[in-house]
C-alpha cells in the first residue's frame, strides 16, 4: 500500500523476479504425454508407476485424499517442501488389484483407476459412481504440464482463490499467480486449489504460476516440468474444503478485536497531509470514541518512508481507548520483536513482501504471525497480499490498492464469497478503496462489508481521510448504524470464526455452498450476494440507486431484518425498496443468533452484562455459541466453552415457541459465572404466557415497564410484524434452561395477520414511507418527530383512531389472507387549509384495488370500502398530485376487518 507511483515503480522492478520463481526442476524433456504403462508396484500406501520414461507416484493420505506425482524424465522433486503441506497422519489400508486394461488402487472410500493403454488415471467411489477422468493422458511441452478432465454436463467449478469478480468459474479461465492486477479480472490471493460440484477438489502442490480453464475439456497448467497435485473426495464442498485445509492448515482463529472495524494511515512523513506524529493517531482515536464509532485497532504507519516514533506511548494510549496498534511494512520483519513488545498487536505485509516468489509472501506471513505470539499472550494476526496456499493459517488476504466507486462494490461481492471456497476465510478490501470513493460509496460498502469478518478502512490517500466519521450526517449516523450493528453481533461472527478454525469453512459463503442442489445459486443471478454465517443472506446496493432488483432468495423462509416481512423461496425480488440507510439484509427462518447488545467496544462486556438471542422460529433449529478469552492463545490448550440455544416451534401459525439453551460447557479465564438473557423472538401473535423453568415471567405492557424491570416480557406488535421481547435475571452459565412462549407463532407461512376485526393504527407496519416526518398512528402528520400531531380532522368531524400521513406515503402492512374488507373515511385533513392535492390507493400483494379521485383541501371527506379477497400484505399509499406542499392526508377510521 503506498502512493500509486511508488506502487508502479516497485512493481516494475519486482514483476521479472515475481511471476515465476526459480524452482528445482530435472532436465528439461521434449513435448510429449504419457504413454503406456510399462512398469506398476506397490510400497504400502504409495504406489510407483512407470510409463516409458515418464515416472509417476500415488500416495494416499487418507481413504479419501491422495497425491499423483509425475516426472516426464527425472527424479521427483518438491519446490514447496515443508513450507505449505502439514505433516499427516499415517496412510490409510489400500488395497489393488489388476482389473486388465487398467490396475485399480482402492481404499475403502475409493477406488483410482490406473488405465493401461496410455497411462490415465480415473477416480471412482465405493459406490461405483464416477467422481472425475482424465479424457487423456498427462501432457507436458517442455515449459509446462497439463491435466485435461472431462466436464460433467451440469459440473461447476469453485476457488482458486481470490478472483477478482468472479466465484463460479465453468465456462471461464482463471491465472493463478502475482499480477497485481488489484481490480476486476485481476488475482491477487490466487491459489492453486479448486473444487468441483462433483465432490471433489484438486490442490496442485507448486509455487508455479497457473492456468485453469474450466471448458470442455478441463485443462489445468502449471507452469514447470512436474506434476504434483492432491485429490479430495468428499460428501460435499464444505467436506472437500475441510480436507483440503487439513492438509495445508486450518485458517487462524483471529483475536476477537480483529473482527472489529480497523483503520489505517500514515501520521510521520505524510507527503499527503503535511508533518504528523505518530502520537497524532491519538487524536483520532479520541474522534472515533467523539463519535460513538466502534473501532478495534490502528495501523499509524505504512512502511513506505512514514516511520513512527514514540510506539509504547502510542501503544498504551490506543489501548486505554480500547484499540489495539498495528504497524506494516513494506519489507523486512527485523524489528517486529521489540516492535510486539512495545505493543504492536498487528501486522500488515505489503506487495513488496512478494518479493522473489510466493514462497517469500508465504514466509513473511508466517513470520510475522508468529512474531506476534513468539513475543507476546496474543495470538497472530495479520494482513497480507498475493499470498499463497497456505496462508490462510497466519493472515487475512486482503485485495490491494483500489479506488472506491460503484463499480469497485459490484465486483468485490462475488470476489470474498468465493475466496472461502479455497479454504481462506477472512478475505476483504479498504471500505470505499485506497483512492477515489464519495460518502454514498463509503456508506454503500462499509453496510455490506460489516457482515465480512475483518475490514478496515484507509485514509491518507484519498483527496480527504476516510473515517466513517468524516462526511457528516446523514452519512455519520448510518456507518454507526452498522458499525454497532457489527458490534453487537460479535458473538455470531467469533462463533463462526472458531467454526472455521476447526473445518476450514469461513463465514462468507456464495448460495452454492449452502444450497448446492438448487442450479440457480452457481449462476450470475446468485453473484451479486452473499451468506453471513448460515443465517443471514446479504444483497449489497452496488449501483447509485435506492432500488434493488434481482435479490435471489433460495428455498426456505426468508425475513426481512428491517421489516420483518417474510419471504418464501426460491423467488426472485426486484423493486426491494433500499434507501442510503437500508442494506438489503434478510434473515433465514429458524435462525437463533447471539448477540452482545449495545457495546462499541467488546471490552465494554463486564461480568453482569447480558447476552441477547435474536430468534426467528420456524421448527427445529439451534445454534452452538462458541467462546473463548478473545485475545490470547489458550484457546489452543482447550480453554474455551460452548453454548447451544435450541428452538422448537410450529412449522407455521400460532402454537408453543420452545427455547432450550444448554449449560455452558468449558471453561476460560473471564468466563462469566452467570449472566441474564434477553430473547427478541419474532412472532406475529402475542404469546398467552412465557415461562421460565416453568415459572410464569411477569407480562409488562409497555418498553418503559419492560426496561425498567429485573424479569418479564412485553409483546410489542409494532416491532416488525410483531417481537416478543424477553429478560431474564441473572442465570448460572452453568445451568440448562427453558424458555416456553405459549401461542406465539412461526416466521412466514399461515398465522400471520390479524385474527379479527382490527384499527390500522394498532397494527405494526411492515414498512413505510412518509413526506414529511414519521405517519403518525390516531393523530394527524405532524413535524419531524414521532406522535407530535393533533386530533384527525375531517370536515370538522374529529377521528379517535386512523392514521395521518403526508404525501407521498406508503404504509404496508401485513394481513395473511384473513382480511375480507378495508374501509376507512379519506381526506385532507382541517389544518392544511387552502392548498393540498392528493391521491388515495389501496394495494394488495402489487395490484391495486382502490384508487379515489384527486382529494383537496375543499373536498368531502370520502368514505370507502375496498374488498380485500385473500390479500397477504397492504399497501396504503397517499400520492401527491403537483407539488408536496401541505398534502396531510388522513386515512380516519381505518379498520380491516378479518
Amino acid at each position: 500500500m503506498r502512493p500509486a507511483s511508488v506502487a508502479l515503480a516497485a512493481v516494475l522492478a519486482l514483476a521479472g523476479a515475481t511471476v515465476s520463481p526459480a524452482l528445482s526442476t530435472p532436465a528439461a524433456a521434449a513435448a510429449g504425454t504419457a504413454g503406456a504403462v510399462t512398469g506398476f508396484s506397490a510400497n504400502g500406501a504409495v504406489y510407483a508407476v512407470s510409463a516409458g520414461t515418464a515416472k509417476a507416484r500415488v500416495s494416499f493420505v487418507t481413504d479419501q485424499v491422495f497425491r499423483i506425482e509425475l516426472s516426464p524424465n527425472g527424479p521427483f522433486t518438491d519446490p514447496t517442501g515443508s513450507d505449505v503441506v502439514l505433516p499427516q497422519g499415517a496412510p490409510p489400508a489400500t488395497s489393488w488389484r489388476d482389473a486388465g486394461d487398467r490396475y485399480e488402487i482402492s481404499t475403502g472410500k475409493v477406488t483410482l483407476r490406473v488405465y493401461k493403454a496410455a497411462l490415465r488415471f480415473a477416480l471412482y467411489r465405493a459406490d461405483g459412481t464416477k467422481v472425475w477422468e482424465e479424457s487423456k493422458p498427462l501432457s507436458w511441452d517442455g515449459k509446462a504440464t497439463t491435466q485435461t478432465l472431462a466436464r460433467g454436463a451440469t459440473e461447476q467449478y469453485f476457488g482458486a482463490g481470490e478472483q477478482n469478480g468472479s466465484f463460479s468459474h465453468r465456462g471461464k479461465t482463471v491465472q493463478i499467480g502475482v499480477d497485481y492486477n488489484w481490480n476486476e479480472g485481476g488475482h491477487p490471493n490466487s491459489v492453486p486449489f479448486y473444487l468441483s460440484s462433483a465432490g471433489y477438489g484438486v490442490f496442485r502442490n507448486t509455487y508455479a504460476p497457473g492456468t485453469y480453464a474450466f471448458n470442455d475439456p478441463v485443462t489445468t497448467t502449471e507452469q514447470e516440468m512436474r506434476f504434483d497435485a492432491y485429490y479430495f473426495a468428499g460428501a460435499g464442498a464444505k467436506d472437500v474444503i475441510g480436507q483440503y485445509t487439513s492438509l495445508t492448515g486450518k485458517p487462524f482463529l483471529p483475536p476477537v478485536y480483529g473482527l472489529e472495524m480497523g483503520d489505517s494511515d500514515c501520521y510521520l512523513h505524510n507527503a499527503n497531509r503535511g508533518e504528523r506524529h505518530t502520537l497524532d493517531a491519538l487524536k483520532v482515536a479520541d474522534d472515533y470514541v467523539k463519535n460513538d464509532m466502534p473501532n478495534g485497532w490502528m495501523l499509524v504507519n505504512d512502511g513506505y518512508g512514514c516511520g513512527y516514533e514514540n510506539l509504547a506511548e502510542t501503544a498504551q494510549g490506543l489501548q486505554q481507548r480500547k484499540m489495539q496498534l498495528g504497524l506494516w511494512t513494506e519489507n523486512g520483519l527485523s524489528r517486529l520483536a521489540d516492535q510486539v513488545k512495545a505493543g504492536q498487536r498487528i501486522a500488515k505485509l505489503d506487495v513488496a513482501w512478494v518479493g522473489n516468489g510466493y514462497k517469500f509472501a508465504l514466509d513473511g506471513c508466517k513470520a510475522a504471525y508468529q512474531g506476534i505470539e513468539d513475543n507476546s499472550d496474543a495470538r497472530g494476526f495479520t494482513w497480507a497480499p498475493e499470498s499463497w496456499s497456505g496462508a490462510q493459517r497466519c493472515g487475512v488476504q486482503w485485495s490491494g490498492d483500489q479506488s472506491g466507486s460503484w463499480d469497485y462494490i459490484r465486483w468485490q461481492i462475488p470476489t470474498y464469497a468465493g475466496a472461502t471456497m479455497s479454504g481462506m476465510a477472512y478475505n476483504t478490501g479498504d471500505v470505499d478503496g485506497i483512492f477515489g470513493g464519495s460518502p454514498q460509496t463509503y456508506t454503500r460498502d462499509l453496510q455490506w462489508k460489516s457482515f465480512l469478518p475483518a475490514v478496515m478502512s484507509m485514509d491518507g490517500w484519498a483527496p480527504s481521510d476516510k473515517q466513517p466519521y468524516r462526511y457528516g450526517e446523514p452519512y455519520t449516523s448510518i456507518n454507526r448504524k452498522y458499525l454497532k450493528l457489527k458490534e453487537s453481533l460479535l458473538p455470531y461472527m467469533y462463533s463462526y470464526a472458531a467454526e472455521a478454525n476447526r473445518t476450514g469453512v469461513g463465514p462468507v459463503r456464495p448460495l452454492a455452498l449452502e444450497y448446492p442442489d438448487d442450479p440457480v445459486t452457481a449462476t450470475d443471478a446468485a453473484k451479486y450476494e452473499f451468506l453471513s454465517g448460515e443465517d443471514f443472506l446479504v444483497a449489497p446496493v452496488y449501483a447509485d440507486s435506492s432500488v434493488r432488483d434481482g435479490i435471489y432468495l433460495p428455498k426456505g423462509t426468508w425475513v426481512d431484518y428491517w421489516s420483518g416481512r417474510t419471504y418464501q423461496g426460491p423467488t426472485t425480488v426486484n423493486g426491494y425498496s433500499a434507501p442510503l440507510d437500508t442494506l438489503p439484509l434478510f434473515v433465514k427462518a429458524g435462525a437463533a443468533v447471539p448477540m452482545w447488545p449495545g457495546i462499541s467496544s467488546y471490552l465494554d462486556r463486564t461480568a453482569a452484562s447480558p447476552l441477547a438471542w435474536d430468534v426467528y422460529p420456524q421448527g427445529h433449529s439451534s445454534f452452538s455459541l462458541y467462546e473463548d478469552d478473545g485475545v490470547t492463545k489458550q484457546h489452543r490448550q482447550g480453554k474455551s466453552a460452548t453454548q447451544t440455544a435450541e428452538v422448537n416451534a410450529p412449522t407455521s401459525g400460532a402454537g408453543q415457541v420452545r427455547i432450550d439453551v444448554s449449560a455452558s460447557v468449558g471453561d476460560f479465564t473471564g468466563k462469566q459465572a452467570a449472566r441474564p438473557y434477553l430473547f427478541s423472538v419474532h412472532s406475529t401473535t402475542a404469546p398467552g404466557q412465557v415461562t421460565l423453568g416453568g415459572r410464569a415471567l411477569p407480562k409488562l405492557t409497555s418498553k418503559a415497564a419492560f426496561d425498567a424491570a429485573g424479569e418479564g416480557w412485553w409483546y410489542d406488535a409494532a416491532d416488525r410484524t410483531g417481537v416478543v421481547q424477553v429478560k431474564t435475571a441473572a442465570i448460572s452459565t452453568s445451568a440448562a434452561f427453558q424458555l416456553v412462549l405459549d401461542g406465539a407463532s412461526a416466521v412466514g407461512g399461515p398465522g400471520g395477520g390479524p385474527a379479527g376485526d382490527v384499527w390500522a393504527s394498532d397494527l405494526p407496519w411492515l414498512t413505510q414511507a412518509n413526506g414529511w416526518g414519521p405517519a403518525e398512528r390516531d393523530r394527524s402528520n405532524g413535524e419531524t418527530g414521532a406522535a407530535d400531531g393533533h386530533p384527525i380532522t375531517l370536515n370538522g368531524t374529529v377521528f379517535q383512531k386512523g392514521i395521518g400521513a403526508h404525501a407521498d406515503s406508503d404504509l404496508e402492512i401485513l394481513t395473511g389472507g384473513r382480511c375480507s374488507s378495508f374501509t376507512a373515511t379519506v381526506g385532507i385533513d382541517d389544518e392544511i387549509n387552502g392548498y393540498g392535492d392528493v391521491t388515495f390507493s389501496v394495494v394488495a400483494d402489487g395490484k391495486t384495488l382502490w384508487t379515489s379521485p384527486t382529494v383537496t383541501w375543499q373536498s368531502a371527506p370520502l368514505a370507502i370500502t375496498v374488498p380485500l379477497g385473500a390479500a397477504d400484505r397492504v399497501h396504503l399509499k397517499i400520492t401527491a398530485v403537483g407539488t408536496k406542499t401541505g398534502d396531510h392526508g388522513d386515512w380516519a377510521a381505518a379498520k380491516f376487518h378479518c
